[in-house]
């Protein structure tokens, strides 16, 4: 099962004051749906909801949802934010069942940038898609997805067939080799680079 665990509540109503009423009472509204249920207005307390929020591991992972004695896999969809305080003020959970695939948007991380040779080389990274959405089992969810520059030129492309993804995993684009990054010369490289030109 997952790492991180809910504890909520069914709340009655729905709407604006309602959703008022829960944070007054130090809880956050969220909304449980998908599968063959219908949806079901519940509400989580906020200094635990925050807990889990702040782990880096609750949007877009497997969470386990417990109400009672009951328990569900669930995935947490989207959180929205006071613009101004940050805090939280409603959350979406999605039914899953674990070893089912789901569509979802993982985030691309790039590493070893300064051990490539095209830093050194004055080149810079252009990246074209900061995330890309995959169908994957919901219990094989990757927190990123990684991109490892160790050895990268000027002039180089990475591509979603240079990522590895988690085992049955693919995108949902699959009907071509899509771009994720390329590496190019920096406007400064080739100012200098014009510079030496005409200095010759």
């Amino acid at each position: 099962m997952a790492e991180i665990i809910l504890n909520v509540d069914v709340r009655e109503g729905a709407g604006t004051g309602s959703a008022r009423a829960v944070r007054r009472s130090g809880a956050v509204p969220g909304i449980l749906y998908g599968g063959d249920k219908a949806p079901v207005s519940i509400s989580v307390n906020e200094k635990d909801f925050r807990k889990s929020l702040y782990t880096g591991k609750l949007l877009g992972h497997l969470v386990t949802l417990k109400y009672g004695d009951e328990t569900q896999p669930v995935i947490a969809k989207t959180v929205q934010f006071d613009p101004v305080s940050d805090r939280p003020l409603h959350f979406d959970l999605m039914r899953v069942d674990e070893t089912a695939p789901v569509k979802i948007e993982i985030p691309v991380h790039f590493k070893n940038a300064d051990e490539a040779p095209y830093s050194r080389q004055g080149g810079m990274l252009e990246v074209v898609r900061h995330s890309v959405e995959i169908l994957v089992r919901a219990d094989r969810i990757p927190e990123e997805l990684v991109v490892d520059l160790k050895g990268r030129e000027i002039g180089d492309n990475i591509r979603i067939s240079d990522i590895q993804l988690p085992e049955g995993a693919t995108p949902t684009i699959g009907d071509r080799d899509f771009m994720i990054a390329s590496i190019k010369n920096s406007a400064a490289a080739q100012s200098d680079a014009g510079d030496t030109t005409a200095e010759a």
